[in-house]
């Protein structure tokens, strides 16, 4: 070998050498760092305290419903390495399904999962938390909850009840119901008793249908005996899980009274001030992502079970123009009403209209006319 080559080639293993013994000792500086921050990681959160919380709901734990409230307890669980669990019971385990907001409020039990609409009788602005008829879609809502200054507002009716509310799943634009006898007219519901909850069920009263509100354990049995003509719950997954199609044939669209609910979780604020705030971080991050998480699930879901009930033998209808339009006519109505009977209803309800109305502008040039034509037969 000439001289020059095997300078060069001995150059060439020293510098190789070299190499090699400065990866080394990076990955072993990087290993090492990784390890420290794994360490600090692991101290941090084992100085944390150990909190045990109970999570009452207003759901069977079938339903895509509870899931919400599963999620929530388990990526607070994870996200804390096991040192703030949270148990979710069904609704009726430690009180109704109906009742989670008193359980929340008197310390019975930490936090719940529920649909706020199921109180507008302690304060009619409730309302507004999940759903109003004709109002919001999901996507809206959620907007107007996180960026138009919805959850601030709902958030003052919750302090008079010493709770603090997040977002905790939307279910979307949910179904009209289920009806046990065709329905072409408003003379057709008149008289008939329906399982509907929220302003929706106020609506309906107002077109002379009696209105009763069940938790969702006890509808298929009330719709199956006869006790009620109709009932509504939220759309073909949950639906078809309760047994709906099997005591009633013709399914209608669309749910007007609830085009984008919002699933909330009550916390007693006692509760809430005694945590530390890396595990108030973790509970909102937690709730957060069962909102999300709940509002695309319900899509995929609901449309593989519609596929289902339509083969077996459910009759899709949608509901008359006629009904529509006096839905609609009554609901502007009723909204009005609260509005002059309650103050914090009226606060709310203007900002709402204003979001909506601004939300709508937007929504008609960016996705109403591509839908009709991308979605038209």
């Amino acid at each position: 070998m000439k001289r020059r080559q095997i300078i060069k080639t001995g150059a060439i293993s020293t510098a190789t050498a070299a190499l090699t013994a400065a990866c080394a000792k990076a990955n072993t500086t990087s290993q090492a760092n990784i390890t420290s921050e794994a360490n600090t990681t692991s101290q941090t959160t084992g100085s944390l305290p150990r909190v045990k919380w109970r999570m009452t709901t207003s759901w069977p734990k079938t339903l895509g419903t509870f899931r919400g409230a599963e999620t929530i307890a388990n990526r607070v669980k994870e996200m804390t390495a096991g040192r703030f669990t949270i148990t979710p019971f069904a609704g009726g385990e430690i009180v109704p399904g109906l009742q989670v907001l008193d359980a929340v409020q008197a310390g019975t039990v930490q936090c719940g999962h529920t649909a706020s609409y199921y109180y507008i009788g302690k304060n009619s602005a409730l309302a507004f938390a999940t759903t109003v008829p004709f109002g919001l879609n999901g996507q809206q809502q959620n907007t107007w909850l996180y960026y138009g200054g919805g959850l601030e507002a709902i958030r003052k009716i919750y302090a008079d009840f010493n709770i603090i509310n997040f977002p905790g799943g939307n279910t979307g634009t949910q179904m009209g119901g289920w009806f046990k006898k065709e329905i072409k007219s408003v003379a057709d519901l008149k008289g008939l008793k329906m399982r509907i909850p929220g302003l929706g069920g106020e609506v309906m009263s107002s077109l002379g249908l009696n209105v009763q509100v069940l938790p969702g354990a006890e509808i298929y049995l009330a719709l199956d005996r006869g006790t009620i003509d109709a009932a509504e719950w939220v759309g073909p997954y949950d639906d078809e899980k309760l047994g709906l199609h099997q005591a009633a044939q013709f399914y209608y669209y669309p749910g007007w009274w609830e085009p984008g609910a919002t699933l909330d979780v009550l916390v007693n604020l006692d509760a809430w001030n005694k945590l530390p705030q890396e595990y108030q971080a973790i509970f909102k991050t937690a709730a957060f992502e069962a909102n999300m998480n709940m509002f695309n699930e319900y899509d995929f879901l609901n449309s593989q079970a519609l596929s289902r009930l339509l083969a077996n033998g459910t009759k899709l209808t949608a509901y008359s123009p006629e009904i529509m339009q006096a839905a609609q006519k009554a609901a502007l109505e009723i909204l009005a009403e609260k509005a002059n009977e309650n103050p914090s209803f009226k606060q709310i309800y203007e900002q709402w209209q204003k979001f909506k109305n601004q939300i709508s502008n937007w929504n008609r040039v960016n996705e109403l006319t591509y839908n009709n034509f991308s979605m038209s037969k």
